[in-house]
């Protein structure tokens, strides 16, 4: 019996070898290098290997650091205040209101219409639509609304949280779709028969519910946001910053020690992050 244990044992780690060999070529093995990289010297010509800590210090004792780290901070909970909104709305019409399982797979794939695109030309087209000539502030001033074009529309924090609404939503939708279409019906009209509330089912029985789909929604557009700097590139005008523009600017320069670091602390951030999202809920029992 113990022999056929340990083969079932040897069995099951020969199965995981393949997964665990890729997580470690190209995460673990990554994250190494980047985490060696962050302790060496540079100058403008080239990368010196040596143990320094003047790299983190700089980063953890620079202002221009801290204030690039509360940007993206309100970018991400911004985000994902919206798209949590909005994601919840549609998923909860997609599943509670649409009784035709044909009609909510055909809805729910216009959903991903925008995804048919990459995100460069999602974000670049608002721009004619944002513009200080565009067809917002064009359609406002015909309508006599306003005297001058609104220069917050476009190359701002508005137009910034806008593209990451447009661009990530659906990465709220989908995790809360599905846990909501694992709700059992029946304990919806049994809660109308006795007399709750539409707000009380929804908060005692619909919330409760999809709390794993909410989660895992979170974490998805967070992580994106986190790491983001296209959008903040293409929608800030190159007048915005956040923490990934910091890293990319680094690069940009040849300073990749100083990049390294950014990056590690960076990623020791979204990981703290997580670490509080996963205690709000067992996923693995929610699943």
């Amino acid at each position: 019996m113990t022999t056929l244990i340990n083969k079932k044992n040897v069995a099951s780690y020969w199965q995981s070898f393949p997964l665990t060999l890729v997580l470690c070529l190209f995460l673990v093995f990554p994250i190494i290098v980047i985490g060696i990289v962050s302790f060496w010297d540079y100058n403008e010509y080239s990368i010196i290997p040596d143990f320094i800590l003047e790299n983190y210090e700089f980063l953890l004792t620079s202002s221009v650091t801290w204030q690039a780290y509360l940007k993206t901070f309100e970018y991400a909970f911004l985000t994902l205040l919206l798209t949590l909104g909005i994601g919840f709305t549609v998923a909860y019409f997609l599943a509670f209101h649409i009784r035709s399982s044909a009609t909510q797979t055909i809805l729910f794939l216009l959903c991903t219409v925008p995804f048919l695109t990459s995100n460069i030309i999602r974000m670049i087209s608002w721009i004619p639509l944002l513009g200080r000539n565009g067809l917002v502030n064009t359609g406002l001033q015909s309508i006599g609304l306003i005297d001058q074009p609104l220069e917050f529309l476009l190359y701002s924090d508005f137009a910034i949280i806008l593209a990451y609404v447009h661009l990530y939503t659906l990465f709220m939708v989908t995790p809360i779709f599905n846990s909501m279409m694992r709700i059992d019906h029946n304990l919806v009209e049994a809660a109308i028969d006795a007399g709750a509330s539409p707000f009380q089912i929804l908060k005692d029985i619909i919330i409760p519910l999809s709390k794993s789909g909410i989660i895992i929604g979170s974490i998805f557009v967070f992580t994106l946001v986190m790491g983001d700097f296209v959008t903040v590139k293409i929608m800030g005008g190159g007048i915005r910053a956040n923490v990934a523009i910091l890293i990319y600017n680094e690069i940009s320069l040849l300073q990749y020690p100083a990049a390294a670091a950014g990056a590690m602390i960076l990623l020791i951030t979204v990981i703290m992050m997580l670490v509080i999202l996963f205690r709000l809920v067992d996923i693995r029992k929610e699943l």
